[in-house]
This record gives C-alpha cells, structure tokens and sequence, in this order.
C-alpha cells in the first residue's frame, strides 16, 4: 500500500503531544521517539550500558538510569548532552525505521529533536513543527513537571529555537490558539495532506484512480 510519512516537531511544552494524539486519533500510526528513547536504554539494554560506560554517576541501585541525574548533568553541559545523544539517537533511529517499515498508511514520525539531530536517513512527505510561546510553555512545565522556572529555561534554551525548527518544516501548527481551534486546524491540515497523496479518507485508504 502506499504510504505517507510525516514527521511531527516542535519545542518542549509546545503541544506537540497533543497534536500526536490527535493525528493518531485521525487514523495516522504515530512512532513516538520519547518512547523509544527509553526503550533503548531500558535495563540490561546496550544502551543502558553505554549510557553508564560514559555516565557512571546515573546508575541507579535497580539497574536502571537515574533520569533526574542524567538530566542535570546533560542540560548543564553541552558536550555531554552531545555525547548522550551520540549513544542513543542511531539506536532511536533504528527501532524509529523497523516500526516504519511495519506501519500501514499514514505514517508520524513524532522527533522533538528532529531539528537538532536529525531522523537518520528516513524521507518525509510533510514536517510539522508546533509552536506556543515561552511564557506559555514555561508556565505549563512548571505546572505539569513541578519544574522550577529556572530549570524550565534551561531545557527550552537547550533545544533548538522556533526559528530554526521553522526553517525545515513545510507548515507549522500554531499551539496559541484555543485547543479546539488548533485541533480544527490539524485535522484540516490532515484532510490536505490526506488529498495529496490520493488517500480517500483519514483512515489511509487509497484511491487507486488518482
């Protein structure tokens, strides 16, 4: 069957995972990269290991990673954020292009670091980039994760800007509107991109007379 792959970006906090949700909703089968980001260093993984080759602080008792401790070494230095990144992302990539090849019809690929390390070799139709203002973003990580304000900053100023995600994207979702009003703008969106490929509904059906 012939397919459609689009891949879903946008800051931290922005509401992308809304917009996944809700093209998952639409009929698309979405591969969620902050998945398959633990699942690559999951326990006993050779992620993990790697992870702790490099890492040996975050090793928690259980055998797992100590994500807080990660985190605050990784957001305070920019080469070792690259140096985690390194181990994991070809890993993310690899599992990202096994379930690629599994999935019918239309395919999201949601990459919050789409625009600072790429997806591999994998070719989009469509990128989407989803975009809210700081103030909204800091506000709701501040709400949702208990983060601090400072802390909040700093994960958002670790990831690339709007301008630069915008820069390789083809349409950008506006997340500062109402959220019935940017889930009306999506599944429009969807319909577009839908009849553009010949795909008569958003289920992924295909019309074999276009």
């Amino acid at each position: 069957m012939p397919r459609f792959r689009i891949a879903l970006t946008g800051g931290i906090a922005a509401g992308k995972s809304t917009v996944a949700a809700h093209l998952a909703e639409l009929g698309a089968h979405v591969i969620d990269y902050d998945s398959l980001a633990r699942e690559v260093v999951a326990p006993g993984s050779v992620g993990s290991e790697k992870v702790f080759a490099r890492f040996p602080p975050v090793r928690a008792a259980d055998g797992s990673i100590d994500r807080a401790a990660l985190a605050a070494i990784v957001f305070a230095d920019d080469d070792a954020r690259a140096d985690l990144e390194a181990i994991t992302h070809p890993l993310i990539c690899e599992r990202a292009a096994a379930l690629d090849a599994a999935a019918p019809g239309v395919v999201v690929h949601d990459i919050p670091l789409l625009a600072e390390i790429g997806a591999g070799n994998l070719p989009f139709d469509a990128i989407l980039t989803v975009e809210a203002d700081e103030d909204t973003r800091i506000a709701r990580l501040i709400e949702s994760r208990g983060m601090s304000r400072a802390d909040a900053t700093a994960r958002m100023r670790a990831q690339a800007s709007d301008e630069h995600r915008r820069a390789i994207a083809t349409h950008v979702i506006d997340a500062n509107v109402p959220r019935a009003q940017m889930v009306a703008n999506v599944t429009q969106l969807y319909r577009e991109l839908a009849d553009s490929t010949g795909y008569d509904d958003l289920r992924g059906e295909y019309s074999r007379d276009r």
